[in-house]
C-alpha cells in the first residue's frame, strides 16, 4: 500500500485527479493515481526514469491521447468538470491546461512574434482579441522574463534565440492563452546553469497567477520551487506533501530511500 499523505482539504481544487491509469495498449505507464491540486500551488513531480511522471503530466491536458494505442481510465477534474467527460474538446482542455516540454520547441519556420500568437489562432476568444495581438504577445513575454532581449527583433526566426530564450519563448507561447494551469516537463533537462535559474524564478514567480505542475529529475530544482513535491514509482504515486516535509521526514521508506540517494 502507498503511504500517500491525503490530499489537501480544499472546497475548490483547480485540478482533481481520480483513480487515473493511463496505458500504452495493454501495459499500464500510470496506474490508480488521486491528487488534487490548488489554485496558485506549485507541484514537483519526482521519481526515478520511467516511473510515470512524464506519462502522468501528459495526461492532464489530454496529450496522451496523441500517442498511438495510448489510453486513459479515471477522471481529471478542472474546476470540477471531467476534461475527459463527453462534450470537453482536446484543444479545449490544451487551451487551459498549457505545457511545455523538455527540450525547446519553437516553430522554425516562424519569428519570435509569430511563435508567441501561435497558440492564439485556435483560441476560441479570437474574435475578441483581434486588434489585441501585440498587446497580448508583450505581456505574454515580459511575463516569461524575455522582453528586454527580444523586443528589437520581434520579427527575426525564432531559432536564432539561445536554448534558454528558446525555452522562455514557449513558455511565453503557452501562457498567450491565458491558462488556469502550467505544465512543465523537465523545463531546464537541456539548458546551462545560467538559464536554468531563469527558469526556476519564473515558476517560482508564476504561482502567484496559476497553478504549475513540474516533472524533474532534479530534487534540489524540487526543493527550491515547489510548494508540494509527489513522488511515483513504478507507475503510482506513493506520496505526495509539502515539500519540505517529503525531503525531511517522509512517510514511505521508499520515498525516503529515493530522497536519500539510495536508488534511482
Amino acid at each position: 500500500m502507498a503511504a500517500t499523505e491525503p490530499a489537501p482539504v480544499s472546497a475548490t481544487p483547480r485540478i482533481a485527479v481520480r483513480k487515473l491509469s493511463a496505458f500504452f495498449g495493454s501495459a499500464p505507464a500510470v496506474r490508480d493515481v488521486s491528487i488534487e491540486l490548488d489554485d496558485r500551488q506549485v507541484l514537483a513531480i519526482i521519481g526515478p526514469s520511467g516511473c510515470g511522471k512524464s506519462t502522468f503530466l501528459r495526461c492532464l491536458n489530454r496529450m496522451h491521447e496523441t500517442v498511438a494505442g495510448a489510453r486513459v481510465e479515471g477522471a481529471v477534474l478542472l474546476d470540477g468538470s471531467d476534461i475527459y467527460g463527453d462534450g470537453t474538446s482536446a484543444v479545449t482542455a490544451r487551451r487551459r491546461i498549457g505545457m511545455v516540454f523538455q527540450r525547446p520547441t519553437p516553430f522554425p519556420t516562424m519569428s519570435i512574434r509569430q511563435n508567441v500568437a501561435a497558440g492564439l489562432a485556435a483560441s476560441s476568444r479570437t474574435r475578441a482579441l483581434r486588434g489585441q495581438t501585440a498587446e497580448i504577445v508583450e505581456r505574454a513575454l515580459r511575463r516569461s522574463a524575455l522582453w528586454d532581449e527580444v523586443k528589437d527583433r520581434m520579427n527575426v526566426p525564432a531559432t536564432g534565440l539561445s536554448g534558454g530564450q528558446q525555452q522562455r519563448l514557449c513558455i511565453a507561447r503557452a501562457l498567450a492563452t491565458e491558462p488556469e494551469v502550467l505544465l512543465l516537463d523537465e523545463p531546464t533537462a537541456s539548458l546551462d546553469p545560467v538559464s536554468t535559474q531563469g527558469i526556476e524564478e519564473l515558476v517560482y514567480e508564476l504561482r502567484s497567477e496559476m497553478t504549475v505542475v513540474m516533472v524533474t529529475h532534479n530534487m534540489q530544482q524540487a526543493a527550491r520551487v515547489s510548494d508540494r513535491t509527489a513522488f511515483f514509482l513504478a507507475g503510482e504515486l506513493v506520496e505526495t506533501s509539502p515539500t519540505e516535509r517529503l525531503f525531511t521526514s517522509p512517510a514511505d521508506a521508499r520515498t525516503e530511500a529515493y530522497v536519500t540517494g539510495r536508488f534511482g
